[in-house]
C-alpha cells in the first residue's frame, strides 16, 4: 500500500493563503499537483512601502517569529519584542523589502512545507527538487494566458474532468467563493460571502475581453498552448 500524501497539497494551499496575508506578494492564480506547483505572484513593493515600520516589525514577527505557540505558530509578541525588530533601522529596511520579494516568499514557502513533511517522514533535506523556476508576465494578455494555464493544469493532466473539481486549484477557490455568494439575497451578504469582499464587476457594456486585447480566439488558443 503506498502513502497518502494529499494532506501535504493541502499544506501548500493554506501556506500560500497565510503568506500572501502577510507579505506584499499577491497570489494571483495556483496549482499544487502531486509532484509540483504553479503559482503566479505579482510583487507589491509600493504596498510594502506604506506599511508603518511596527507593521514591518510584526509581519516579519510572523515570519520568523522567537518564540512559537504549542500549535508551531507564532507566538503573540510583546512590545519589547516588535521594538527591538521595528528599532532596529538598518536590518528594518532589509527585511522590508524582502517582505516584497518573490524569491524570500518562495522561500518562505519551501522551508515550511520542508520542515513539516521532513518532520512526518523522520527525516532531513528538501522537499522540493531545486530552486523555482520563473517567467516574467509583462502585459495583461500574457498574464491571462497564463492564469487559464495554471487553472487547467490538473485538466490537462488527467486528474481531473473541469475546473470546479479540480482540487488545490485557484480556479476551484473562485468557483466555489461564487458558488457560495449565490446562496444569499442582498447584494451586501453575497459580496461579505466573496472572498476579499471585492464589490465591482466589469461593465456590461464593455466588448469581449479578446475583443479588448485585439486578439482572435484562434491566436488566442496558441497564445494559451
Amino acid at each position: 500500500m503506498g502513502t497518502d500524501y494529499e494532506h501535504r497539497r493541502e499544506l501548500i494551499r493554506q501556506r500560500l493563503e497565510f503568506l500572501a496575508g502577510v507579505m506584499g506578494v499577491e497570489v494571483l492564480g495556483y496549482s499544487v499537483m502531486s509532484n509540483h506547483i504553479h503559482c503566479i505572484l505579482c510583487s507589491r513593493p509600493d504596498v510594502v512601502a506604506g506599511w508603518s515600520d511596527e507593521e514591518v516589525a510584526a509581519k516579519w514577527w510572523a515570519l520568523f517569529p522567537l518564540r512559537k505557540g504549542k500549535d508551531g505558530n507564532a507566538a503573540e509578541p510583546t512590545e519589547f519584542e516588535i521594538n527591538s525588530i521595528k528599532n532596529d533601522k538598518q536590518q528594518l529596511k532589509g527585511r522590508r523589502s524582502r517582505l516584497s520579494s518573490i524569491s524570500w516568499f518562495m522561500r518562505f514557502l519551501c522551508e515550511k512545507v520542508a520542515r513539516e513533511s521532513n518532520k512526518q517522514d523522520e527525516c532531513t533535506g528538501r522537499f522540493l527538487e531545486g530552486r523555482f523556476k520563473a517567467q516574467i508576465l509583462a502585459d495583461e494578455a500574457a498574464l491571462l494566458a497564463c492564469m487559464q494555464n495554471v487553472d487547467l493544469n490538473p485538466v490537462r493532466a488527467n486528474i481531473a474532468k473541469t475546473p470546479e473539481t479540480s482540487d488545490f486549484t485557484s480556479a476551484q477557490d473562485r468557483i466555489v467563493d461564487a458558488k457560495t455568494a449565490d446562496e444569499v439575497s442582498t447584494p451586501d451578504a453575497r459580496d461579505k460571502r466573496i472572498e476579499h469582499g471585492k464589490r465591482g464587476a466589469i461593465p456590461k457594456h464593455l466588448s469581449g475581453i479578446l475583443q479588448r486585447l485585439d486578439m482572435s480566439p484562434a491566436f488566442w488558443v496558441d497564445y494559451v498552448r
